[in-house]
């Protein structure tokens, strides 16, 4: 019952009450969606209502005592045409059916007299159906959402028979006890199975990614920070929303800022992820040691006129060319400290230093430092939405270089600019935009797709708006 409005609230604060990285809206469209799968499931699940046979004596005037029985009680329909979701601000969900219409078929059977016996079958509808529950969450051991009902409470209104078989004369004396005995039947059979389809739900919230793994190095976790914004709109779930290195969760010198999500109600989700997460992907990678590329002549492109060599860099640095006449060249590009990203209106920003050594290649592989290179750079960066995953791409806006180290004396590095930023061009972002294009996972629950997405970055976070599909 209602499996896509609790896969995507999975309402369970697992940890202090800290800023989130990300934040994830439901709104009523959401809600909405989740109501008609959930009616869905709940209808399947009444029409396993199992009756069994039952009997029983009657004292029905003038002929005494009437045995009766019913056996081979089956659901044949289950209507439910009216039915709601609400939110209890601060509290939970309730969830309620009304009007609600079952219809049987059974086969039944009278004794009287000792001796007289009769039978047939009949057809039983029942209206005026209702059905409330409310749905309680907690968190089970691994900090997942694990759910159950409470405060259920199910009446069944009027009933109608239809005998067939039998002597007529026997219908209205065997309806006088065959409407009571059913309700109260099926009245039974009602929240119990109410109960089992919301516990069915366990297995599916058990497959939110509250740790997704990213590659070898990196997970996301997105675990609640705190308790769940419940209002009459909307809920609104707080995660933690950060990368670790694998298997070694180390805070960052860093906190998440708050951040408030627009009130948008178009989409069925809304997802913030704040410049948190970003800088604290930044962080485990430059913590990881992979935040570094050498670059060597094989990466440039065969026709390009830029070789990396001493006689190309040796036109804008003579010394060079003079010292290490003849011979190829690396060049280590490494992070000096941990890249920031920014976010601004339409505009995302990574700002980063780096340190770019260059050496010479001896004959005998070994490598003689020529300088090391400060160079400050600034990319512009476009996200999508990838399937269940958030890709992008970078572009060089700007970079400055200043010398930090020669072995090859004094020089103006305003003359190797050109060069670096070719080398950028065609050798780093490609890369980057490789690892990039990979993808880092969404938070997601089970067979979840997002539809109809749409992205825009705002003041210190993107947000993403979509409507969601489940598979079964």
């Amino acid at each position: 019952m209602l499996i896509c409005f609790l896969t995507l609230v999975a309402l369970i604060p697992t940890s202090s009450s800290i800023n989130p990285g990300v934040k994830v809206r439901l709104t009523e469209k959401g809600l909405e969606y989740g109501r008609v799968l959930g009616i869905a499931a709940l209808q399947q699940k009444l029409k396993s209502i199992k009756i069994p046979d039952f009997s029983g004596k009657q004292k029905v005037s003038p002929i005494g005592k009437v045995e009766y029985s019913l056996t081979n009680i089956q659901i044949v329909n289950v209507g439910l045409p009216q039915s709601s979701v609400a939110l209890v601000p601060g509290t939970g969900v309730g969830m309620s059916v009304a009007n609600a219409l079952i219809s049987l078929h059974g086969n039944w059977g009278v004794k009287f007299l000792q001796v007289i016996k009769d039978s047939g079958t009949f057809d039983l509808n029942v209206n005026g159906l209702t059905i409330s529950t409310s749905i309680g969450i907690k968190s089970d051991a691994m900090g997942r959402p694990e759910v159950s009902s409470g405060n259920c409470a199910a009446s069944v209104g009027s009933a109608r028979v239809k005998f067939h078989g039998g002597a007529s004369w026997l219908y209205n004396l065997f309806s006088q006890f065959i409407d009571k005995a059913l309700r109260n039947a099926m009245e039974q059979q009602i929240c119990p199975l109410v109960s089992k389809a919301v516990s069915d739900l366990n297995p599916h919230l058990k497959t939110l990614n509250v740790v997704a793994k990213v590659d070898q190095y990196a997970e996301i976790e997105y675990s609640l920070v705190s308790s769940p914004n419940i209002s009459k709109p909307a809920i609104e779930l707080n995660l933690k929303g950060e990368f670790y290195n694998i298997g070694k969760h180390q805070e960052p010198p860093f906190a998440a800022a708050a951040f408030s999500l627009p009130q948008q109600n178009n989409k069925m989700l809304y997802i913030g992820i704040s410049a948190f997460t970003a800088n604290s992907a930044a962080y485990v990678y430059n913590k990881a040691g992979i935040l570094s590329l050498y670059i060597t002549d094989d990466m440039i492109p065969k026709g390009s006129p830029l070789r990396l060599s001493t006689r190309t860099f040796g036109v804008f640095v003579p010394e060079i060319a003079k010292r290490y006449p003849g011979l190829m060249m690396k060049l280590l590009v490494k992070a000096e400290k941990n890249p920031i990203t920014t976010f601004e209106p339409n505009n995302m920003t990574v700002q980063a230093t780096a340190g770019v050594t260059a050496y010479a290649i001896q004959p005998n592989g070994t490598l003689s430092p020529l300088f090391v290179l400060n160079v400050d750079t600034s990319v512009t960066t476009n996200m999508v939405v990838s399937g269940m995953k958030l890709a992008g791409s970078v572009s060089l806006n700007k970079m400055t270089v200043t010398l930090g180290t020669s072995y090859v004396g004094q020089f103006q590095v305003r003359s190797l600019d050109n060069i670096l930023q070719l080398l950028m061009k065609m050798v780093v972002i490609p890369r980057v935009n490789v690892q990039l294009a990979k993808g880092y996972p969404l938070p997601a629950l089970g067979k979840m797709s997002l539809q109809n997405t749409e992205l825009q970055v705002l003041k210190d976070f993107m947000m993403i708006g979509t409507d969601v599909q489940f598979k079964g």
